[in-house]
């Protein structure tokens, strides 16, 4: 069985289109959270922030046929950088109001807040702190929870086994900073490395 060039061309299509809505959810979160004080920067990390690289798939049937498509981002990664942790859950709030606001108003951005995965740094030290949590309360009596230092600071989530390595924040693409006022676009960040006409 063949695989049609009209079908890998709407797989291209299709992966560029999930990048690209990440991206705009990132720039709605941004947005969001330079109210809150505490908040010295944000980054875009992982390989939405990056163009993308050809790959033979992890899906069929373009893995049985070798063929290679875009990366297919599978989530938004964030930095940020934060002096107090004492209102995670007003952020996690804050972001999951503006993914809800974006989607009712039928941008085209349909994430889920559980899809945005939000790494936080120490200002100045770039000490990891943990990862924004997305459940609605804290604790909520779930698996996760149970991991030993989860829910010392509320909404702080600690991931069993995660160290962060020189990797995590290799490629960041500044998004906001709040010492200059400065904010960048993910939007404008470019989609991938080569032209669709060599997919």
């Amino acid at each position: 069985m063949t695989i049609r060039r009209a079908e890998i061309d709407r797989e291209i299509t299709r992966l560029l289109a999930r990048q690209s809505e990440f991206r705009a959810a990132a720039d709605v979160v941004v947005a969001a959270w330079r109210a809150f004080p505490e908040v010295q920067a944000i980054a875009l990390i992982g390989s939405v922030a990056k163009p993308l690289r050809k790959e033979v798939p992890r899906f069929q049937p373009f893995r049985r046929h070798g063929i290679e498509l875009w990366h297919e981002c599978g989530d938004l990664d964030l930095a940020v950088w934060l002096d107090s942790r004492d209102r995670l859950g007003d952020m996690r709030r804050a972001r999951d109001l503006a993914l809800r606001l974006a989607c009712d108003s039928r941008t085209g951005i349909l994430v889920a807040n559980h899809q945005v995965d939000t790494f936080l740094f120490e200002p100045g030290s770039d000490r990891y702190l943990g990862r924004l949590c997305s459940f609605a309360q804290c604790p909520k009596s779930k698996r996760d929870c149970l991991t030993p230092g989860c829910c010392a600071v509320p909404f702080n989530k600690v991931v069993e086994g995660f160290r962060p390595d020189y990797t995590l924040l290799a490629g960041a693409v500044p998004l906001y900073e709040r010492a200059s006022g400065s904010t960048w676009r993910a939007a404008d960040l470019p989609a991938a490395g080569d032209s669709l006409a060599s997919a």
